[in-house]
């Protein structure tokens, strides 16, 4: 088992739960991704690049886009607290979790995959 996977599970319910389902989510619905671990987080790559994360943080999971100032869909559902250029979608629960609005993010993140961190 690759760090990534055991730093998921071993975190206390609900955010395994959440976690492991957003793995699921974004390993089905972007190609060619590839989980590692840096930073201390799960991150997932694309061709080398870092494509967003998972963390699991006081009381809720952050899913961070790491080319986050070229998004352009559900800007109103990110979270930016006390970062300049990260955006994140975060949840408290499963339930918190609309897979409609997590799989357009998602989608749009991957179409700037190749843009630079900066806009």
């Amino acid at each position: 088992m690759n760090p990534a996977e055991e730093y998921i599970l071993n975190q206390p319910e609900p955010y395994r739960g959440i976690l492991l389902f957003l793995q699921s989510v974004i390993e089905g619905a972007i190609p060619g991704v590839e989980l590692k671990y840096k930073y201390k987080i799960p991150f997932y790559y694309i061709n080398g690049r870092p494509y967003c994360y998972l963390n699991q943080s006081k009381d809720y999971v952050d899913l961070g886009f790491w080319n986050a100032a070229h998004l352009s869909v559900h800007l109103d559902q990110m979270n930016t607290e006390g970062r300049k250029m990260m955006k994140s979608l975060r949840y408290r629960s499963l339930e918190d979790i609309d897979a409609t609005v997590l799989k357009e993010v998602l989608k749009d993140a991957y179409s700037v995959k190749d843009k630079k961190f900066w806009k």
